[in-house]
């Protein structure tokens, strides 16, 4: 039964990949995941809203969580996914019935960075992971600053497990702060990094991601 289930939410999977509109304060923001990955929304799993929850505040309101099609096709069969790229969108409750001026933005983007530090000023990327503490965020630099957009890199060097010969783990992330439409929405994508091209991929999914979004709220 359960297989027959999947195989039926799989051949619907087109649909859960399409905008779809969610009211915050009476303006209703329209949102998408990137190409490649699906809101995981629709699933109800209590398993998948625990790990959202754990990548924001309790301050926040969910939006959106996204995982890859190929993690979605592993959780509706049964799998465990892998998790290694996602993302997710969130609005502050405090913020969702009110107009948000560019002084408010202003500060949302002060509180939502603040505690990060300063970029490298250069050097290795890793080395600089490195010498953090374990699980750690750092900023890494900046990707866009704009009246209505902020983006920023960071990463962290994941805690060692404390295995032999244990390779270190590293997970990268974007933070991008944008006002739209009156409301104030941060996008996060994370991606655990491999090579060169993990950083690649995450600097261009979240440039696509920020003017998808701006596309579907422009007026």
């Amino acid at each position: 039964m359960r297989a027959w289930l999947a195989a039926l939410l799989l051949a619907a999977a087109p649909a859960w990949a399409a905008p779809f509109a969610v009211p915050i304060g009476g303006t209703r923001i329209g949102l998408d995941a990137p190409a490649g990955f699906a809101d995981t929304g629709f699933t109800g799993s209590p398993r998948l809203q625990q790990i959202a929850e754990s990548l924001t505040s309790a301050s926040n309101l969910i939006l959106l969580f996204a995982i890859s099609d190929d993690d979605l096709h592993r959780f509706m069969q049964g799998d465990r996914p892998l998790l290694r790229r996602f993302m997710i969108a969130v609005t502050p409750r405090a913020l969702a019935n009110q107009s948000v001026t560019t002084r408010q933005f202003d500060a949302f983007v002060g509180d939502a960075l603040r505690g990060l530090g300063a970029p490298p000023a250069g050097g290795d990327m890793l080395e600089h992971l490195d010498a953090q503490p374990r699980g750690k965020t750092s900023l890494l630099g900046e990707l866009r600053r704009e009246t209505t957009v902020v983006s920023v890199l960071q990463g962290a060097r994941l805690p060692d497990q404390g295995g032999f010969g244990e390779k270190p783990e590293y997970l990268l992330s974007t933070t991008t702060l944008l006002n739209l439409r009156g409301k104030a929405l941060s996008l996060s994508v994370y991606s655990h990094y491999e090579s060169p091209e993990d950083l690649r991929w995450l600097r261009l999914v979240t440039a696509r991601w920020i003017e998808k979004l701006e596309r579907l709220n422009a007026r």
